[in-house]
């Protein structure tokens, strides 16, 4: 959520950097101006009223202890035209502010400066491409096809228990994924993450802190006796387990990761390329979270692009990165770099990780705030990113490697899976 104070002080740059995410309420910012003036008025009539009535009450103390009744008497006379007021301007504060706070939620957050304009996926800059993409014999299959022939993942057995997008995945199949996991995780560690396990459902506070709420709740799987969510991903508990924190200069940045299998509607969603693995409503991902200083989160941003970034290398899959332009972006990142793999055997890139810096946006809503060096309180900047999500390594790694033999293990993974070869 974005700092009323900082609307205020920069109306035209706010403006400026809106029309980059094509943003066309614009309207909003002035109505968020004004209602924060109304704000600010009353707030200041009430505290001058309320001085007058403490005021007043002390006066007629004094008044009654030197026996001049009369005079406390008249001033007594008073007391219930300001209480009137009081209670008046009291009700009238409450109704401005949550008008306020709700032309506030529909504001996203403002883009950083190096972020392109555009509209459309077509609109992002490709910042690199690294590794070649493998030639594939012209038989060659796409994962959902070798699944079923190595016997890797049965798609069938999870429609018959669930639904579609909630795959079962047997035998090696079962043993790639947790060698995925355990090899992400064992990285992240390497890079100074400290592991937590989180819980998979949310409350509606949690859903706030990190956006996914109040407006994005039609994509999240909802338990209704109990009013909570299912998590879209590992950024929503770990991030606010710094709910209503205040943190040390020196603590900064926090670095956690989490596994945790992920929960998605994925609402609206078909077609020939949300087949198989491509996009499921269950899934198992390793999410890096960082908590860090304003001064520097942009060098820590470049340091988590580096890590995913360092992952694909070492699995030995051509990817390429991406900075999303304005219109691409999600509603609460200021700079986002999507990492793409490159599918083989279905001619095409497929995204496996998103690193976002959100500045003080999430911080905002979830109080989240350090003392600075002068002891002042400060809110520190939040930045999160798939390190990595499994469906979509999983259908590369498959399709980029089979063989005539089978399907080769990356020499990295063969310490976790036990064995070299699918086939």
């Amino acid at each position: 959520m974005l700092q009323v104070s900082y609307i205020r002080d920069n109306r035209e740059k706010v403006l400026e950097r809106l029309a980059v995410k094509n943003f066309k309420q614009s309207e909003l910012v002035d109505e968020v101006i004004q209602l924060d003036n109304d704000r600010r008025q009353t707030q200041n009539r009430l505290d001058g009223v309320s001085a007058e009535a403490n005021s007043a009450a002390k006066q007629i103390g004094e008044l009654m202890r030197t026996g001049k009744k009369d005079e406390a008497e008249a001033i007594k006379t008073k007391t219930g035209a300001w209480k009137e007021e009081i209670r008046a301007l009291g009700d009238k504060l409450a109704v401005v502010e949550d008008e306020l706070q709700q032309k506030l939620l529909l504001l996203p957050n403002l883009p950083h400066v190096s972020v392109p304009k555009g509209i459309t996926p077509e609109d992002n800059e490709v910042v690199l491409e690294h590794g070649s993409k493998p030639n594939l014999p012209a038989n060659a299959l796409p994962h959902w096809e070798l699944a079923v022939k190595y016997k890797l993942i049965d798609f069938e057995l999870g429609v018959k228990i669930t639904g579609a997008g909630f795959p079962v995945y047997i035998g090696k199949g079962a043993k790639l994924q947790r060698a995925l996991i355990a090899y992400f995780l064992d990285e992240a560690e390497k890079a100074g993450f400290a592991e937590v396990i989180p819980p998979l459902v949310v409350n509606e506070a949690s859903g706030f802190g990190t956006t996914q709420l109040p407006d994005k709740e039609g994509q999240m799987y909802y338990i209704n006796e109990d009013k909570l969510y299912l998590i879209p991903t590992a950024e929503v508990p770990v991030t606010n387990l710094y709910r209503d924190v205040i943190l040390k200069a020196d603590d900064l940045p926090v670095k956690n990761c989490a596994y945790t299998q992920c929960f998605r509607r994925e609402a609206g969603s078909y077609g020939a390329h949300v087949r198989g693995l491509n996009r499921l409503h269950q899934f198992d991902k390793v999410e890096i979270v960082q908590v860090a200083h304003p001064d520097n989160s942009y060098d820590v941003l470049e340091q988590m692009s580096a890590h995913v970034q360092g992952l694909l290398q070492k699995l030995q899959l051509p990817y390429r990165v991406l900075r999303l332009c304005g219109g691409d972006m999600s509603f609460s990142s200021a700079l986002t770099y999507d990492m793409e793999t490159w599918s083989a055997a279905q001619q095409r890139w497929l995204e496996v990780s998103s690193v976002s810096n959100f500045e003080t946006f999430q911080s905002n809503r979830l109080k989240l705030r350090f003392r600075n060096a002068e002891g002042k309180m400060q809110l520190a900047h939040t930045l999160n990113g798939s390190a990595l999500a499994l469906p979509r390594i999983v259908a590369t790694l498959l399709e980029n490697n089979q063989t005539g033999r089978g399907i080769k293990i990356p020499e990295v993974l063969v310490p976790y899976t036990k064995f070299e070869w699918i086939e």
